[in-house]
């Protein structure tokens, strides 16, 4: 039995699948199939029957839209991915979604389809293994070392966030990456000459990368020596540039862009099918090729052979041992919060008015010591992000200019595990990593993103600099838990959730200037762990208004509330640190909170108020900002923009008089 004829069985499954669901891309996994045949059946480093093994080479399919290619290997090589499962692709509730989701499929490591950033959450894995390799391994101990493979294609390296994580993969030095080019030359649109005419190997070369140029992708000697050198690390990573023809056998559509994203049709697979001399119906592999792909036995053996190390090590190494294994199943250790918990009583004790960015900076300090997987980083706005600690030393990285590639990058970190990586950036330029942003609550990874300068109150900058719509548009990102807390208090307590959620990333939304340190009870610590409470309530404990406030414009709250009630309006002042937090609570709590009966209610934000009228309804109003801001000092720019205690006490008393 031929190489061929097992990556055969891989385009036909591709193609097959895609024709039973009527859409899908049968191009990308027929003119991969070689490569990835030799890749997984001989090359790779797993264990199909444990596909969590902590040892395993990570491989990564960032041009995520030829997930058949992908579920195809899985299933030949024998993971636990039924053939009822191929034939079920694109359908609702399947382990073979469209593009590959990490938590759906067996083997899938992370979710891919917005191109490029599979090849940036491998730099996350690769430099994870480096990170602790260099932490744990001991002489004559290695129990870190595994290689990271992605799989790209032209489009992954048209999008900018290909030049950042591949720049800084470089500068690491990360000799584990492999990244394997399929140079098809076609996208959607067509041939690529005419918009994609670099040289990608010379620029790869120029980052620092070692290119291995001119593989045939349809020769297994060949692909197989290619990537064999590949594996020979001279301290770069590498970039192996493989030549294929999209929808490889289909002999009307092959090396075209009708082949690349809708299904071959009938007649082009049945002439494929006699191509490839396949005499087999749809979803019928013969037994021979299962035996030849079957990597289980030779998986489990190396998996016992690193057990079997790891015993070694274990009985070397026994603290380091049971560290390694407690932060790779994400466990937290005991009294992981314990630095947390004596910052905020020392804060009761003696309220420090500082920006929230300092508080936040204060925090990582608190916990570092006793969360030794902490390990933080900043988009080149180290200071003034505050993300830096005393002592941090090697669990801390510069990033460079590259808010994209830092968050695909440590959703990376976060999907190999063992680590528990933070980054910062300025609030308004979150808009350059949004989509990894999105994508790590969408696998739900415990990422946490630091983000400064929260307001227009950032001044001179200017409106470049003054976020007005970011809020919402995290606020509004399910699974995203948007932290906007008023003082040190708070964003421990921000830290503390941030930490502690396993499966939702967290965004701590900072101030520049200084806020007012609030007094704080064993209630209202309660309180801001669920999202939000009653930091003031009116006298007697009836309102006749209620005014939600975040960060700074807490407050801006307090001082309304002073003029309204001397003006004989009893006023409630609610602080929402976390809106999707409290949203998550018990109807009881909510409604103790925000009373529904109640109607009158104002929310305040220096932002786009647009978010926030699912508290206040119709009755309600919001003190927000619907312009962009400008350059001047912060106060006067918040003055500009209305956030001041005259425009909310107008406000409430209109919203009053409408309700009363």
């Amino acid at each position: 039995m031929s190489r061929v004829e097992c990556a055969n069985a891989i385009r036909v499954l591709s193609m097959d699948a895609v024709e039973k669901a009527k859409s899908g891309h049968p191009g990308a996994p027929m003119g991969m199939a070689d490569i990835a045949e030799v890749l997984w059946v001989d090359l790779l480093k797993h264990d199909p029957a444990d596909p969590g093994w902590w040892d395993r080479d990570r491989f990564v399919l960032s041009n995520g839209h030829a997930s058949m290619l992908l579920y195809s290997v899985l299933h030949l090589t024998g993971y636990p991915l039924s053939m009822d499962e191929i034939r079920q692709f694109r359908q609702r509730g399947s382990a073979t979604p469209g593009h590959p989701e990490v938590h759906e499929c067996p083997g899938v490591e992370t979710t891919t389809g917005p191109l490029g950033q599979g090849f940036a959450n491998a730099v996350g894995l690769a430099y994870a293994e480096k990170r602790l390799a260099k932490e744990f391994n001991r002489d004559g101990h290695n129990i870190v070392d595994h290689r990271t493979w992605v799989m790209l294609g032209d489009g992954c390296l048209m999008e900018g966030v290909s030049h950042e994580a591949a720049s800084l993969a470089a500068s690491l030095g990360l000799d584990k990456l492999i990244a394997i080019y399929d140079m098809n030359g076609i996208s959607i649109d067509g041939e690529i000459s005419a918009w994609f005419s670099e040289d990608v190997g010379r620029r790869f070369e120029a980052y620092g990368w070692r290119v291995i140029r001119a593989v045939d992708g349809h020769d297994a000697d060949a692909i197989s020596a290619a990537l064999a050198s590949a594996m020979q690390s001279d301290g770069r990573p590498t970039l192996v540039m493989c030549r294929t023809v999209i929808g490889f056998g289909a002999p009307a559509k092959q090396g075209t862009s009708a082949a690349h994203g809708s299904p071959l049709g009938a007649a082009q697979i049945e002439a494929a099918r006699k191509s490839f001399n396949w005499g087999n119906a749809p979803f019928e592999i013969p037994a021979h090729i299962y035996q030849r792909m079957d990597c289980r036995p030779k998986g489990g053996t190396t998996r016992k052979a690193w057990q079997k190390r790891f015993a070694a090590y274990s009985a070397a190494h026994p603290t380091l041992a049971a560290e390694f294994g407690r932060r790779m199943r994400g466990d937290l250790p005991a009294g992981w919060s314990a630095g947390l918990d004596r910052l905020i009583e020392a804060e009761i004790a003696s309220p420090d008015p500082v920006a929230t960015r300092v508080s936040s900076q204060k925090s990582i300090g608190a916990l570092a010591a006793d969360l030794p997987e902490l390990f933080g980083g900043s988009a080149d706005l180290t200071e003034s992000n505050g993300t830096h600690w005393q002592g941090a030393g090697d669990r801390y990285l510069s990033y460079g200019v590259r808010e994209f590639g830092m968050t695909a990058l440590t959703n990376g970190v976060v999907l190999h595990g063992g680590i528990r990586p933070f980054s910062g950036t300025f609030l308004v330029f979150m808009e350059y990593a949004r989509n990894a942003v999105r994508l790590a609550a969408l696998m739900g990874l415990n990422n946490i993103l630091v983000y400064t300068h929260d307001s227009v109150a950032v001044g001179e900058d200017g409106p470049t600099h003054q976020p007005i719509e970011q809020l919402g548009n995290l606020r509004t990102t399910p699974n995203l838990h948007t932290w906007r807390p008023c003082d040190t208090v708070e964003t421990a307590v921000a830290w503390k959730s941030a930490i502690a959620s396993r499966r939702t990333p967290s965004a701590l939304v900072l101030t520049r200037q200084k806020t007012d340190p609030q007094p704080h009870t064993a209630a209202t610590l309660d309180g801001i762990s669920r999202g939000g409470y009653v930091l003031r309530d009116a006298s007697g404990g009836k309102p006749a208004l209620l005014l939600i406030a975040t960060g700074s414009e807490v407050a801006l709250a307090l001082q309304a509330a002073n003029t309204l009630t001397a003006d004989g309006i009893p006023t409630r002042v609610i602080s929402m640190p976390c809106a999707e937090v409290f949203l998550a609570q018990e109807q009881g709590w909510r409604d103790s909170v925000l009373p529904p009966a109640l109607r009158a209610r104002i929310a305040i934000e220096a932002a786009h108020p647009g978010y926030w009228y699912r508290f206040v309804g119709l009755d309600g109003d919001v003190v927000g900002i619907e312009r962009f801001g400008l350059s001047a000092p912060g106060n006067e720019a918040l003055a500009v923009c209305g956030m001041t205690v005259e425009r909310v006490v107008e406000t409430a008393r209109r919203v009053v008089a409408r309700t009363g």
